[in-house]
């Protein structure tokens, strides 16, 4: 998991193939205005998804993980505390994995909330669970998958 502010995302482009292209994308002028929609940026190795939905309670919810695709999630508007546990600790699994949404739950609660605001983002590995849209209000958010395979 990588938790920063915008202002520092160059630092991590060179991390995988698809990064700098995901970065491209965080940094439109146009981004806020933006309509509720998904993005193609490079096929379905890189896509984003622009997002207005309702905030949950953190009992609502349940961590998330996906195989095939990295998070790299942004917020526009308000605050999400993101739950976040590491996958190796996970143990109470909640269904099977999805193999068309890409996403399996999991019972167990977070260790750790991370606060992200405006300007700020967090990318999920597969290795890391997590428990998004956590607010009180509407979040605006940008989540682009990145996917695992450079292919």
């Amino acid at each position: 998991m990588i938790y920063d502010t915008l202002e520092n995302a160059n630092r991590y482009a060179a991390l995988h193939g698809g990064f700098a292209k995901a970065f491209a994308f965080l940094g439109r002028p146009d981004l806020r205005e933006l309509a509720v929609d998904r993005y193609a940026i490079d096929g379905d190795r890189v896509f984003a998804m622009v997002t207005k939905k309702q905030g949950r309670g953190k009992n609502e919810a349940q961590l998330e993980v996906h195989e095939k695709y990295i998070d790299i999630q942004v917020v526009l508007d308000g605050t999400d505390e993101i739950g976040w546990r590491p996958a190796s600790l996970l143990r109470q699994p909640a269904g099977p994995l999805d193999l068309e949404r890409d996403i399996r739950f999991f019972a167990d609660p977070p260790v750790a909330w991370l606060p992200v605001g405006p300007e700020m983002f967090v990318i999920f590995f597969p290795e890391d669970a997590h428990l998004p849209l956590i607010a009180s209000g509407v979040l605006h958010k940008v989540v682009v998958k990145v996917a695992v395979a450079k292919g």
